[in-house]
């Protein structure tokens, strides 16, 4: 049995508790796109070093400790710096304010509507209607405040007659038809393009974001908003 690649081995072990230590108590969802880097440099200097006979215990102890120390550094200059933690582990954007989809935020952190769109099913909220606030976490999670109408109060409690609920369905993302979607739903390009101009929306390639569903009709962003 090969004791150095053992050694080796250990070493990386003791040195992943400590690095994860050092990163503190978090969940994975918690994990910042710079606390994955640590982890996944820690691996990369693992894996070349277990099965290298010509790096030595001593070079792996080195390259480990090193790695450690700059983590530890980093992250106490974050902690005592609070301009560096924009910078460095990145701050919430607000994607969408009172009720309003911020586009420019949007682009901003490379996020695609359909994938926020994805992000809110997850929650259980189907329609941007029915959101007040959406912000995007450094952790790359989506925190959401639902708008007070959608507080779940039930009909029963009120005494009411439902409202009838229905799928939304993305008709226009990015300035471009989603005809495959219109499809879907029974209907065609003439008809969306008639539905905004009763919304007062003229050039489709102004407009961000549309949804249609038969409980909320069309919901639309436009790049100006």
């Amino acid at each position: 049995m090969d004791t150095t690649i053992t050694m080796k081995i250990i070493i990386g072990f003791i040195a992943l508790i400590i690095v994860l230590r050092i990163m503190g108590k978090k969940e994975l969802t918690q994990i910042t796109p710079v606390d994955f880097v640590y982890l996944l440099v820690l691996g990369g200097l693992m894996e070349n070093a277990v099965y290298d006979k010509t790096i030595s215990v001593f070079e792996v102890l080195y390259s480990l400790a090193l790695w450690s120390l700059l983590i530890f550094t980093l992250e106490i200059l974050v902690r005592n710096f609070e301009g560096l933690r924009p910078i460095v582990k990145g701050e919430p954007e607000i994607i969408i304010n009172d009720g309003v989809l911020n586009v420019k935020n949007l682009k901003k952190n490379k996020l695609e509507s359909e994938q926020l769109r994805s992000m809110l099913r997850l929650q259980g909220i189907f329609s941007i209607k029915e959101v007040k606030y959406a912000i995007l976490e450094p952790s790359g999670d989506l925190s959401v405040m639902e708008k007070e109408t959608a507080s779940p109060v039930t009909a029963n409690m009120m005494g009411i007659e439902p409202k009838k609920t229905s799928l939304s369905h993305l008709v226009v993302d990015e300035g471009e038809v989603e005809n495959i979607v219109l499809k879907s739903i029974d209907k065609d390009e003439a008809w969306l393009k008639e539905k905004l101009k009763e919304a007062g929306y003229e050039d489709i390639s102004n407009i961000y974001y549309a949804e249609w569903s038969e409980a909320n009709g069309l919901i639309v962003n436009s790049y100006n908003n």
